[in-house]
C-alpha cells in the first residue's frame, strides 16, 4: 500500500481538469482492493494549468488537525503587598519597628516582583518570566535550567488558601525524575490562575477561589 501512495503522482493529469476517475480506480497492488476514492482526494489548482492531488483520509477517516491554546498571563493582583505594607504600617504605629521592618521589607519586595513577574501559560508549559519583555524565563538559581515547566509533568498543585490565595505550590518531574517542588506567592489574579491551572494541569486536591 505505501508503494501505491508513493507511486499516486503517476495518475495525477499534467494540466487543470476534473480528476473524475483518476483516483476512483486507484487500487492496492497487493490485494486488488480499493484503498481510497475521490471523495477522499482533494484538487488544489496552480499557476501555469498544473494540479496536484492531496490524500486527506484513507479507509474513511478524516485527517484532524492539532488545536493549539492560546497562550494566557493572569494578571496581576496587589493585595497580597498592600495587606503586608498596611500590617508593618500598624506595626510601625505602635512602635513594634522589630516586626514592622520585616514585614515592610518582604511587602516592597513583593510589590516590586508584582510590576515584573508573569506567569505565562502557553500550549504546553508554565513559564515564568521577569521583565519588562518577558521574553526569556532566565535560569533557576536554585536547581538551574530554565523556569519552564510542561504539564504533563506535573504531579500535584494546590492553591492556599481558596478565598484569599497566599501561595501556589507544585510538584513536577521534569527538574529531577524523583519530583521538584516549587512555591510561589500569589500575586496575580487567584481565580484566572486556578482556572488555567486547573485546564491546563488538571485539577488540584483544593477547592476554587471565590
Amino acid at each position: 500500500m505505501e508503494s501505491a501512495i508513493l507511486s499516486a503522482t503517476r495518475f495525477i493529469p499534467a494540466q487543470s481538469r476534473e480528476m473524475s476517475g483518476v483516483v476512483r480506480n486507484f487500487q492496492s497492488s497487493f490485494c486488488g482492493k480499493m484503498i481510497c476514492n475521490k471523495l477522499f482526494v482533494s484538487n488544489n489548482m496552480f499557476t501555469q494549468r498544473r494540479s496536484r492531488a492531496t490524500i486527506t483520509s484513507l479507509f474513511g477517516r478524516k485527517v484532524k488537525k492539532a488545536t493549539v491554546a492560546p497562550t494566557v498571563v493572569p494578571e496581576p493582583d496587589y493585595r497580597i503587598p498592600v495587606v503586608l505594607l498596611g500590617l508593618a504600617g500598624g506595626l510601625g504605629y505602635t512602635d513594634n519597628l522589630l516586626a514592622a521592618a520585616p514585614v515592610g521589607l518582604l511587602g516592597l519586595l513583593l510589590l516590586f516582583q508584582t510590576t515584573r513577574v508573569r506567569f505565562v501559560f502557553d500550549n504546553e508549559a508554565l513559564e515564568v518570566k521577569v521583565g519588562k519583555e518577558l521574553d526569556d524565563s532566565g535560569e533557576n538559581v536554585f536547581v538551574g535550567g530554565k523556569n519552564r515547566w510542561k504539564y504533563s509533568t506535573f504531579v500535584n498543585w494546590e492553591l492556599w488558601w481558596p478565598n484569599f490565595p497566599v501561595l501556589v505550590y507544585f510538584k513536577e518531574t521534569q527538574t529531577k525524575p524523583e519530583g521538584q517542588i516549587h512555591f510561589f506567592p500569589v500575586i496575580f489574579n487567584g481565580k484566572q490562575l486556578y482556572d488555567i491551572m486547573v485546564e491546563r494541569a488538571g485539577p488540584s486536591q483544593t477547592s476554587g477561589p471565590k
